[in-house]
């Protein structure tokens, strides 16, 4: 365990385990379709791709980058840094995000997609932190429902620190 975590919350095993768990509820969901990942930039890189590898259908991946936070704080305010490459009118469309916790910059993100005419779209987030939810998201595909506590690792990070940890862990409070 890296020496500023209090715990480990979701071991690499765990996340293994649940990667594969979930992209086999969406193989079998999308069977016999084309289906496009939206990955969230940055923390979804290293879910998305474990995710994609554990597909078993014709995929098309995009990236968006979203920016609402600054260190541990939510600025409330969302803004678009990266947008897709290619349409989405009329592709079945799966947004993959890290987290999920207060729901507004999903939500924002989710309106501006629709806009956009995708057949349909869903969420796939690797955690999902319910007590902390302002506004009511559907998240059809989630990894773990963690506490509201400051995680980092597989993607997450801290100032732009801790993605690469193989698993997801509590950050200290004197860290932060």
């Amino acid at each position: 365990m890296h020496k500023n975590l209090s715990e480990i919350l979701i071991t690499k095993e765990q996340i293994d385990k649940r990667v594969k768990e979930l992209a086999a509820e969406i193989s079998l969901d999308y069977q016999g379709k084309d289906i496009v990942f939206i990955g969230v930039l940055k923390g979804c890189f290293l879910f998305l791709s474990d995710l994609v590898k554990n597909v078993r259908l014709n995929t098309n991946i995009d990236f968006m980058m979203i920016s609402s936070y600054e260190g541990k704080q939510s600025t409330g305010i969302v803004r678009i840094l990266l947008d897709l490459k290619n349409s989405i009118d009329g592709r079945d469309v799966i947004v993959v995000e890290d987290i999920v916790d207060t729901g507004l910059t999903i939500n924002y993100l989710l309106k501006a997609l629709k806009t956009r005419k995708p057949k349909s779209i869903e969420v796939c987030s690797l955690l999902n932190k319910p007590t902390c939810r302002k506004v009511n998201v559907n998240i059809k595909y989630r990894g773990f429902d963690i506490p509201d506590k400051f995680v980092v690792g597989y993607g997450l990070d801290y100032n732009e620190y801790y993605r690469n940890l193989p698993y997801v862990g509590v950050l200290k409070d004197e860290v932060i």
